[in-house]
């Protein structure tokens, strides 16, 4: 939920942020009925799809389904954590947020950026100022690289000798163990401590919100590591960052796009073309992290990599990693350079649009996963055929259920050359689960009564005054009778919150994305209409909660019950008849 920040402060905070105000000072929005609109900022669109409620204090696209509250738009477009949202939107509105250790920003991390940050100018200043520059900067000019360029990306130099960082910042024992902290010192078997980095072209790293995080380093001349980068930090972990996110998203505010390749030289030398729309993996295969990354970054995600055997296996790892993403809104595609060729050479010989040729011209994910898994068997013969069902199989169970994977299955069924039926069979396809429940009355528009209760509570929390007892129905062990069971119980507690507050509330829970799209779900009713629903849905919830305790105690028998098990059986049963 909302970790240690009181429920009650984001109650009050979220009645006096208007969500409005908030995403029009980002995204401009136009009225559109009761509700405003404007062209989605999380994806490309020619046609405004992204609405803002005033009324629930909620926004949502429908053309790639985000959606949230005041906080969580912060979140996403300004990559905001929770805690700093909150902060954002409570000095937004005057108020102040309950200090407590643990809404404190983390003391020893913030100190961690800030040191870092210091480190990255001064690699800067030593580049403009040191006596050995020229080696530096005539690298960075053999690279193909302009001063602005080099600014840009705040290119520096860490000097030739063991202890100039350590020296420079390691004025005593606990600067020095912030420095080991931060990645930025090592030691050896005799416990000589020193610097990381030395005589190195460097590269700061920074995250979402441009901090610097770490480094990348790379030697002027042959010797190895070639690169070598920051070590694993309470700042840095190179398995969820991208180098170049931060600018591609700086420079492309509505990124249609996104190129992951190699290496840092291969996005600065992209970005000095006018490509600004590449990342790169730090020293490591594209992981989950940064696939969800990339997804939230932009709708189509191309990844491009050498035309070897290198590059085609580290495609494959990448295409692995995205199959339980795969669907939805979002296209992964696969670019491979022709042999002994990167983007780096590549755009530098043959320009930028020869590059941004090759990107249109990128498989998509089916097609590449095909050619692989074909590469492995003979698909002219019926063997071979065979073999190709047995090798996707395991692949097939990791794609979400839906529109997507069934396509796969179907294209799947094409090459092996037999029918989706007979495919479904051998793929021992698990039927849906079906959940056994007592039978209720539908609600008037179709939907299941409990699911009605907790959208029109959702969307209308008023409405809660109108429900009368309800304190027997948590007993009733079916589907979301704890959802509405709690939605109740808060809305009496707390009978001002909104929409926005009671989603906020479930912020977290394994209930809270569902609950997210129950707010959005269009109520073709009148208010009077949905609160008619609202109170013969839990009237009939208690009634069968009531009948179900006096079952319970009837069946024990009149000899085994309690005193005051008879007194309950008559109160039920008095209950029962009104």
């Amino acid at each position: 939920m909302a970790g240690q920040i009181p429920p009650q402060f984001i109650d009050d905070l979220l009645t006096r942020v208007d969500i409005t105000d908030v995403i029009d000072a980002r995204v401009p929005l136009k009225k559109a009925g009761k509700n405003l609109q404007a062209c989605c900022p999380f994806h490309n669109e020619k046609t405004p799809s992204f609405t803002v409620s005033p009324e629930k204090q909620f926004y949502h696209c429908f053309g790639c389904g985000a959606h949230g509250t005041a906080i969580g738009f912060l979140m996403e477009y300004d990559q905001m954590s929770f805690p700093e949202a909150i902060h954002e939107l409570a000095e937004s509105v005057g108020m102040t947020v309950p200090t407590t250790k643990s809404l404190a920003p983390n003391p020893a991390k913030q100190n961690l950026y800030d040191l870092l940050d210091k480190v990255s100018q001064y690699y800067v200043h030593q580049l403009q100022t040191h006596p050995k520059r020229d080696e530096f900067v005539a690298y960075l000019k053999r690279r193909g690289l302009s001063a602005n360029t080099v600014d840009h990306f705040n290119i520096g130099m860490a000097p030739d000798g063991w202890d100039n960082v350590l020296k420079t910042f390691g004025s005593n024992q606990q600067a020095i163990k912030q420095l080991t902290e931060a990645g930025l010192l090592s030691s050896n078997d005799k416990g000589r401590t020193y610097d990381r980095f030395r005589n190195r072209v460097m590269f700061p790293i920074c995250d979402r919100r441009g901090r610097v995080i770490g480094f990348g380093g790379r030697v002027l001349d042959d010797s190895t590591p070639k690169y070598l980068n920051s070590p694993e930090t309470p700042v840095f972990h190179k398995g969820h960052e991208l180098y170049g996110l931060y600018r591609a998203r700086k420079a492309n505010r509505q990124l249609s796009r996104i190129v992951i390749v190699e290496g840092y030289m291969d996005v600065i030398a992209l970005a000095e073309k006018g490509i600004t729309n590449a990342v790169a993996t730090l020293g490591t295969a594209t992981t989950p992290e940064h696939l969800k990354q990339l997804q939230r970054s932009a709708p189509e995600v191309v990844f491009c990599f050498d035309g070897d055997r290198a590059g085609r296996e580290a495609a494959w790892r990448a295409a692995e990693n995205a199959l339980p993403m795969l669907g939805g809104n979002h296209q992964l595609k696969f670019m491979f350079l022709p042999d002994g060729e990167d983007p780096d050479t590549l755009v530098k010989q043959q320009g930028a649009e020869a590059f941004n040729g090759l990107v249109e011209q990128a498989k998509s994910y089916s097609d590449f996963f095909f050619e692989s898994l074909e590469s492995r068997v003979d698909i002219d013969s019926m063997d071979g055929r065979a073999r190709l069902v047995e090798v996707a199989r395991p692949y097939l169970r990791h794609i979400p259920t839906g529109v997507y994977r069934e396509m796969f299955e179907q294209r799947l069924a094409e090459r092996a050359q037999t029918s989706t039926s007979v495919l479904h069979k051998h793929l021992e396809k698990a039927p849906t689960p079906q959940i056994e429940v007592k039978k209720a009355a539908p609600t008037s528009s179709g939907i299941s009564p409990i699911r009605m209760a907790i959208t029109i509570l959702l969307q209308h929390p008023e409405l809660h005054a109108s429900v009368g007892e309800f304190d027997k129905i948590s007993a009733l062990s079916r589907a979301g009778v704890s959802v509405l069971v709690e939605l109740l119980e808060t809305l009496h507690q707390q009978p001002h919150l909104n929409t926005a507050a009671l989603l906020e509330r479930a912020r977290d829970t394994e209930h809270g994305e569902h609950l997210k799209k129950l707010a959005i779900q269009t109520l073709d009713l009148s208010p009077e209409a949905l609160q008619h629903e609202l109170v013969g849905v839990v009237e009939q919830l208690q009634e069968e909660a009531l009948e179900l305790r006096h079952e319970f105690l009837m069946a024990k028998g009149l000899s085994q019950l309690t005193e005051q098990e008879r007194q309950e059986i008559q109160q039920l049963a008095s209950r029962m008849k009104r």
